[in-house]
């Protein structure tokens, strides 16, 4: 089972533009499956989520304000610099309301999940992150109400019905967590514990792929009309994690972090927390109904430029070179 796992992380990208490509020809070409699809978002979602916490180590909260300068520094970029360079980029798209709204919901909000597994594999400080990553999961759903009010504008928040968008908070993401929390306690003191929380996160992948599956077979239908718009959300995305790099080197500089940890920073700003986000963006009125695919969209390419960063941070912040000495005799 293990090396099924590494196999399927190790070929996630390729494994989830596949599920893209389902989702599509599933939609076109049988438009009776939208609406049973569309029933199976909100369940798979859950699992998902269900899932995609169990990877976020609450146990190790406390470590996180050990290291007070990394924190710190992961929470001004993902809560001051990253909204201040989303709002010139939405720009881009401001001129229609539904991109927008997708595009804010998604880059507003940092990644808690796979943005440690890129960091690792970048070199970069995962265990760090990996303390971090409760209170960034914690801490991002208070700003985003916010933000969307500052960068809309009141007029959307007012259109806004809150029963539904609160049921799909309560129930997809409020639910989840609580049961990631309850299973992590249970995975420390019980054996069946242990085991339900290996098989959770070794389904993450499929349950990724089944997502965008179900989600992009769902709402295909009405895209066509608006494939134009879609499309114009992608440069938004690339420009996006294109700056967040130079800002993340020069804030790990000037918050004189080592180059693990700064590696790490960089990361963690580029990297956007789509899964968390979309029940929420789901749960808009029904003018909204291209949001989830704007949300999927990031996802798509955000897992296209991690393969890319895995390549580029490390030669953008080389290790000291006796640094790379000991690494390599440890190796």
């Amino acid at each position: 089972m293990r090396a099924g796992v590494e196999w399927m992380e190790r070929f996630q990208v390729p494994l989830y533009l596949a599920a893209l490509v389902v989702g599509v020809l599933a939609g076109l070409l049988l438009p009776s499956v939208a609406h049973p699809a569309e029933v199976a978002i909100n369940p798979v979602l859950g699992l998902l989520l269900y899932a995609t916490f169990l990877g976020v180590p609450f146990r190790q909260i406390g470590q996180a304000f050990r290291d007070w300068r990394f924190l710190t520094t992961v929470l001004v970029m993902n809560f001051v610099l990253v909204p201040v360079v989303v709002w010139g980029l939405s720009r881009i798209v401001a001129h229609d309301q539904v991109i927008l709204i997708g595009v804010l919901f998604v880059l507003l909000t940092p990644c808690v999940d796979y943005v440690i597994v890129f960091t690792g594999i970048a070199g970069g400080a995962k265990g760090r992150l990996l303390a971090a990553a409760p209170l960034l999961m914690l801490a991002q759903m208070s700003p985003l109400p916010f933000y969307l009010w500052l960068f809309v504008g009141a007029d959307f928040v007012a259109t806004v019905d809150l029963a539904p968008f609160l049921e799909a908070f309560l129930l997809l993401i409020a639910l989840p967590l609580a049961a990631a929390v309850l299973t992590q306690i249970a995975a420390a003191r019980t054996r069946w514990g242990r085991a339900l929380e290996a098989l959770a996160l070794g389904t993450m992948v499929p349950l990724m792929m089944l997502t965008l599956i179900v989600v992009v077979s769902s709402q295909i239908g009405g895209v066509s009309a608006r494939l134009d718009a879609l499309l114009l959300a992608i440069p938004v995305y690339i420009f996006f994690a294109a700056i967040m790099v130079p800002i993340g080197i020069l804030a790990g500089k000037a918050a004189r972090l080592d180059v693990p940890g700064t590696r790490a920073v960089v990361f963690s700003g580029a990297t956007r927390n789509s899964l968390v986000v979309l029940p929420l963006v789901l749960a808009l009125p029904a003018a909204y109904h291209l949001a989830p695919l704007v949300v999927v969209t990031q996802t798509l390419v955000e897992l296209i430029v991690m393969v890319i960063f895995v390549r580029l941070i490390p030669r953008l912040l080389p290790l000291p070179r006796h640094t790379r000495g000991s690494a390599a005799r440890m190796g």
